[in-house]
């Protein structure tokens, strides 16, 4: 009896060897081999159709603004300041309280303040949209701007992981409601 069992248990044993043998044997992943080389001047490439695409979409979006007398600086950001007042331009390290809106160019709502709130960000020391950097130095205290961004000066190639979506270009109107010193 105890031969019997002792054939069978070297079976079994034999078997399991066997199926771990086979089963670790068989292929490991491949790492991608054949995976494209990404190259600098296909990086550029890529950026200036971008840039492209959007600039043919803020034309297109614009087009159906004629009202709208838009400035573009070097960057790419078109602003308008459609409420002029008097009052100081924000320095770097300024706090700016300000009233906003953003839109996608479908006219699309992303974010508000609440009427009558505002939000509040250090110039150039805040994690702010670049573009909202640049056009808030343009504004004197008091004054009414729209923006409008291109993807590179907003949220970029990933958007802001809720309600903007990547490579979007952004319509902010904005009031520059106070400046701390």
């Amino acid at each position: 009896m105890f031969c019997l069992n002792f054939v069978k248990m070297k079976i079994f044993l034999l078997y399991i060897s066997v199926f771990l043998f086979l089963w670790s044997c068989e292929q490991a992943p491949k790492q991608n081999q054949n995976s494209p080389k990404w190259s600098k001047e296909q990086s550029t490439a890529l950026s200036q159709s971008i840039a492209k695409e959007e600039e043919i979409a803020i034309k297109l979006y614009l087009k159906n603004r004629p009202d709208w007398k838009m400035t573009k600086t070097a960057s790419g950001l078109r602003y308008w300041i459609y409420e002029q007042s008097d009052g100081e331009l924000p320095n770097d390290g300024d706090i700016v309280k300000v009233a906003f809106e953003i839109r996608l160019l479908n006219d699309s709502l992303c974010y508000q303040t609440e009427k009558g709130e505002n939000s509040k960000f250090m110039v150039n020391k805040s994690d702010v949209e670049s573009g909202i950097m640049e056009g808030v130095k343009l504004m004197p205290e008091g004054s009414s701007a729209k923006f409008i961004l291109p993807s590179h000066l907003g949220h970029g190639l990933l958007g802001d992981f809720d309600k903007i979506p990547p490579l979007e270009v952004l319509v902010f109107d904005l009031t520059l409601n106070a400046i701390q010193k």
